[in-house]
């Protein structure tokens, strides 16, 4: 599957573990995406607020040292 980024334009290629997904998707530019696919196909696609935290990091202030 490919999109394309909603910030540059890029061309992002995605492989079939992404058929059935929802959550974030990073750009070469370094957008983050929040994507949501089924049966192979994009669904919803929209660009992540830079504030709301990733599913990876746990809350916290931002930039505080860990």
């Amino acid at each position: 599957m490919r999109l394309n980024c909603l910030s540059c334009g890029h061309k992002v290629e995605l492989d079939n573990a992404y058929d059935e997904f929802e959550g974030p998707v990073k750009c070469l530019c370094g957008t983050m995406l929040e994507i949501r696919t089924k049966e192979g196909l994009l669904k919803a696609i929209k660009v992540m607020d830079p504030q709301t935290p990733r599913p990876s990091q746990p809350p916290g202030m931002p930039g505080a040292a860990a």
